[in-house]
């Protein structure tokens, strides 16, 4: 299969004729795509397409744009087996995963589509006479929206949902490693009535397509989700041109286990913070923080658990890791696991590339544990976006927040406890944009804020209704009907304070007559 742009409506190829192609990272005969190779010019004429469809897509009603996005999520449902198909085998995450990230691309157009009738401004009173004082919302203009490929469906949702539904238009830059996926959450878009040119998609490399849509003049707001290095080149470039720029970036997410806690609970969730989708996620659970008087039985009772994952295709039933994305990708897992080997690590699990007739036409690796570690140590500290699980002793809450804000990153944290001070302090003393109670570092609901703090994010927001404040703009309103020159702080009456005063004075002249 040959992908071509999608640019004002109409597939495009290519300006330079370049392609590269997609393999199924589990199976490397089985050829995804061959993905164009996009430049310069191609992003120029992706934004083009995007500012000439601004004015009349912004003059749209919000409730009329917003039952496009209902539409598509009507749509989604139909197609989401086939695409969670074609979402598994481009990218490898197992086929119930893939399912999820349809269903919350589903759920984000549901919810976007309902903001559509609520993109509340406010009214207020005013402080002068016969005059009115109002806000609300307005587009700020085609943006960039660069995304990764660890959820093909789902973050590009995320931002383009709240992104069409406040009036802009956007070119969309997927991964080079999972381009089906959002090419096909954009042709649903189109089937449900998007018109031309309000969504463009160019594939292409980052240092290529993706530089040059961010140096575009006529970009006005950027969005990107990807690793922190990355992220803080954009930000800056973003910054000099004054745009909106939204970073959501790496993490070094942390479970903290204190001897209280319900220890199955726990494994379980330690599992699957630590191990879906292969610890290929930001919020992953890379750091286990176990309090030190169970910190033997629950190691032991982890690495039991996490020996029985079976790691394979991700379409294949009973597979509960599927494979790395890329060769890069698996190279620096390896790198991590010799760097944990050198610093006095112990390896308790895993640790090798895995082979052997059901997986050496893929790029697997099996779970893998650290014991013995200290909270300093790189494998503690870097984000590996592997299935690499550092576990670490502490002496209990105090120490085990402090361990756990030991960090350049500040995404996602979980606490499991059964005392409620406990979880209420965890709550409030972990600095982390998201946290958890009794529950893993992953499972981020569509209607709430997601993102982080310090090297995981800008202060900006995915999802929810917060993520509006990235893409639109507030205009405030001023409607004056007295017919005559008010101006304000300055022709105000003498407020209750004044009048206060006032009479205090006239009432001292009088007593200090008497």
């Amino acid at each position: 299969m040959n992908l071509r742009n999608w640019i004002g409506g109409e597939e495009a190829a290519p300006r330079s004729g370049a392609y590269f192609e997609r393999y199924n990272p589990a199976d490397d005969r089985e050829l995804i795509a061959r993905i164009p190779a996009s430049g310069h010019e191609d992003a120029g004429r992706a934004v083009a397409a995007a500012e000439a469809a601004y004015p009349a897509w912004r003059s749209t009603p919000a409730p009329r744009r917003a039952e496009i996005l209902f539409r598509a999520g009507q749509l989604l449902i139909e197609r989401k087996e086939v695409y969670a198909r074609d979402m598994t085998r481009e990218m490898g995450k197992v086929l119930i995963e893939a399912r999820g990230d349809v269903q919350e691309a589903i759920d984000m157009l549901f919810f976007m589509a309902g903001e559509g009738r609520r993109l509340y401004g406010q009214t207020t009173p005013s402080e002068l006479g016969a005059k009115m004082c109002m806000t609300m919302r307005t587009p700020v203009g085609p943006a960039a929206l660069i995304t990764p490929w660890n959820f093909p469906m789902a973050i590009p949702s995320w931002k383009l949902a709240p992104c069409l539904v406040c009036g802009n238009t956007a070119v969309l830059k997927p991964a080079e490693d999972a381009p089906l996926s959002a090419l096909n959450f954009v042709c649903t878009l189109t089937d449900a009535g998007l018109p031309p040119g309000v969504v463009n998609v160019v594939f292409g490399r980052g240092a290529e397509a993706g530089a040059a849509l961010i140096a575009d003049a006529r970009v006005r707001i950027v969005s990107f989700t990807g690793s922190t290095r990355v992220g803080r080149a954009i930000g800056q470039q973003a910054a000099a041109d004054l745009k909106h720029c939204n970073l959501e970036m790496g993490g070094k997410n942390a479970i903290i286990v204190l001897a209280d806690a319900d220890l199955e609970l726990a494994l379980e969730g330690c599992l699957w913070g630590g191990f879906g989708t292969t610890g290929q996620r930001c919020t992953a659970a890379s750091r286990v923080i176990v309090e030190h008087d169970i910190y033997p039985q629950f190691v032991e009772r982890l690495v039991e658990r996490a020996r029985s994952l079976r790691a394979g295709s991700g379409l294949d039933s009973g597979v509960q890791l599927g494979p790395i994305v890329n060769a890069r990708q698996l190279q620096r897992i390896e790198e991590y696991v010799a760097i944990g080997k050198q610093e006095g690590a112990r390896l308790t699990l895993g640790g090798a590339r895995l082979h052997g007739r059901e997986w050496d036409r893929g790029l697997f690796f099996p779970p893998t544990i650290f014991t013995e570690a200290t909270p300093d140590m790189r494998i503690a500290q870097e984000e590996i976006f592997g299935p690499v699980v550092t576990v670490l002793a502490c002496e209990g809450l105090e120490d085990a927040i402090a361990i756990a804000n030991r960090s350049a990153y500040g995404l996602s944290a979980a606490i499991y406890t059964t005392g409620v001070n406990a979880a209420w302090r965890g709550l409030r003393d972990l600095d982390a944009g998201i946290v958890y109670v009794n529950a893993p570092t992953i499972g981020a609901e569509v209607h709430l804020p997601f993102g982080g703090v310090r090297a995981s994010g800008n202060g900006h927001r995915e999802s929810g209704a917060a993520t509006l404040d990235v893409y639109s703009e507030w205009k405030t309103l001023y409607v004056d009907y007295s017919g005559r020159l008010q101006r304000a702080q300055i022709d105000t009456a003498a407020g209750p304070a004044e009048r206060g005063s006032q009479l205090a004075a006239g009432r001292g002249s009088q007593l200090g007559g008497c």
